[in-house]
């Protein structure tokens, strides 16, 4: 239960973080700031203003902008799991995101070379089909 209203919560307010809107009137409340700066004679206190303001907020969006990518990158993960289950994918490449990084980065070197492999053959076998047509002709 806390954790969907968290989950609610989260989305709600990084959609409006994400707004033009929200970007103005931050922007507004910069410029009113430090147009007040003169009237309170830029002291101390009305820098410890604006301070304290944006690190709390600052703060609060780490956590929030942490929690929207992970669950993000949870979601778009499991969707190419199941693309690669239902497609002609390896199955093996499931999972593999909770490998090492050097793990993760020898799968990514192998790919490469059979992408390589696939594409010299793909190359040679084209050549040929033109090379017997030329021949038949």
């Amino acid at each position: 239960m806390i954790e969907k209203l968290f989950t609610r919560i989260a989305n709600y307010v990084a959609h409006l973080a994400g707004l033009p809107s929200t970007f103005a009137v931050c922007f507004l409340i910069i410029v009113a700031w430090a147009a007040s700066g003169p009237m309170f004679g830029f002291s101390d206190t009305w820098q410890l203003v604006i301070n304290t303001g944006t690190t709390i907020v600052t703060f609060l969006m780490v956590f929030l902008i942490q929690n929207t990518q992970n669950r993000d990158g949870t979601a778009i993960q499991t969707k190419l799991d199941e693309l690669i289950r239902v497609g002609k994918a390896h199955n093996t490449f499931i999972g593999i995101e909770h490998l090492t990084e050097s793990e993760v980065e020898e799968i990514r070197r192998k790919c490469e070379q059979a992408a390589k492999r696939h594409d010299t053959a793909v190359m040679k076998a084209t050549a040929q089909k033109r090379g017997s047509k030329t021949h038949a002709a």
